[in-house]
């Protein structure tokens, strides 16, 4: 094909869109009107399925079939990055050495490991009754276990962190959410329906499928996002290229607590 052909079809696609989106914009509703027709219709939906968190209601139930494709995205950005930052045949590992870390550093970073972990963990467990859910849940969650990374070093992080059961779980919590989708169908009804018992309004176990696709996303994204921050440190930290001098550490311009630079004492 042509430049001069990809031009023309271009302009008639952008034609085609340029006319529905007027289309759509002449049927929206008037600025200022109160309330907005969806909004009205999303806390309908949300309270008839005992879903006290709206944003929750819209994301796991009105368009679950979005946030599967959301999640997916994430799926598919660590299995990438998995890949692209495996360790290659001509480059070896080297273990990094002890870091110095000043003891107000750590004694904070340790004294607030445990809170960030519950702070994630509640995000997560209480994503359809209050604002949050799995997906901030899940970063919080996965963030808070590198607390140690600052506290200690790389070696005390890898020790809480096994590789394989985080990228099981990752794929543990894709697989969910999908399978919850077609139970809906073999249940009768539609692919991601709300088809489970809707519980009491404002508990942790209201909602229906609400619930169970918001604790999915919340396994996937802190399993991911552990897999993704790996990767990324595995390069930094361990993996040296070939030609590099074994005898001294990676200069890689991180200040976190492993061997790349030796911290000393404020």
């Amino acid at each position: 094909m042509s430049s001069r052909v990809r031009l023309w079809v271009f302009l008639v696609g952008a034609a085609g869109f340029a006319a529905l989106f007027a289309a759509a914009c002449f049927d929206l509703p008037a600025f200022g009107t109160v309330p907005h027709p969806y909004g009205a219709r999303a806390v309908h939906a949300a309270l008839s399925h005992h879903t006290a968190n709206v944003i929750a209601s819209v994301n796991f139930d009105l368009r679950a079939f979005d946030t599967l494709g959301e999640e997916t995205i994430l799926f598919s950005a660590v299995i990438g990055t998995v890949v692209l930052l495996r360790q290659a045949r001509d480059e070896h590992r080297k273990d990094p050495e002890p870091a110095t870390v000043h003891p107000r550093v750590r004694r904070f970073a340790l004294l607030t490991l445990p809170f960030a972990l519950l702070v994630g963990l509640y995000v997560i467990a209480h994503g359809q009754i209050s604002p949050g859910g799995g997906f901030q849940g899940g970063v919080v969650t996965a963030t808070a276990l590198h607390l140690l990374y600052i506290a200690a070093d790389y070696r005390a992080l890898e020790r809480v962190r096994p590789l394989t059961l985080y990228e099981i779980g990752e794929a543990a919590g894709e697989a969910a959410y999908v399978i919850t989708g077609l139970a809906a169908v073999l249940a009768g009804s539609a692919f991601l329906a709300n088809v489970l018992p809707f519980g009491t309004i404002a508990t942790l176990s209201s909602g229906g499928t609400a619930m169970v696709l918001n604790a999915a996303v919340g396994l996937e994204v802190t399993s991911g996002i552990v897999v993704l921050l790996a990767r990324f440190l595995d390069q930094a930290v361990e993996i040296e290229e070939p030609g590099e001098d074994d005898g001294s550490p990676r200069d890689t311009g991180d200040s976190g607590g492993n061997g790349d630079d030796e911290r000393e004492p404020a």
